[in-house]
């Protein structure tokens, strides 16, 4: 696997994955990392996670719903969390794989596209 700009991911769709690929390595999953801006891996490489903080819950709302549409799009599913009315995360792994696939950093960056209306 060559790293990828973020360009390159984002000119990408999430194919399926039934398990049969095995996931990435941390240091694969490190390269395609540092296409994204500002989602952080966990300790294990399994997973990545991006945080925001909106402008109140009906911008928050708004946000998820939109992630929901791609993700239904790219057939590709993270899981999504509103807490204190207005701090939104998405998590990305791929479970079939037990961890991270290039779908994740696919998806990843093409939720960067959605206007998020954070908080100034």
């Amino acid at each position: 696997m060559t790293t990828q700009t973020t360009d390159q991911l984002r000119s990408q769709r999430c194919r399926a994955c039934e398990g049969e690929e095995a996931r990435l390595s941390e240091p694969q999953a490190r390269d395609l990392l540092a296409a994204l801006s500002g989602w952080e891996m966990d300790e294990n490489a399994r997973q990545i996670r991006k945080q925001w903080t909106m402008k109140d819950f009906a911008t928050g709302m708004d946000f998820l719903r939109r992630v929901g549409d791609l993700a239904e799009q790219e057939g590709h599913h993270p899981d999504v969390h509103l807490t204190g009315y207005r701090h939104v995360a998405v998590e990305l792994a791929t479970h079939a794989v037990d961890g991270l696939s290039e779908n994740d950093f696919i998806l990843a960056s093409k939720i960067d596209e959605l206007p998020a209306g954070e908080k100034a």
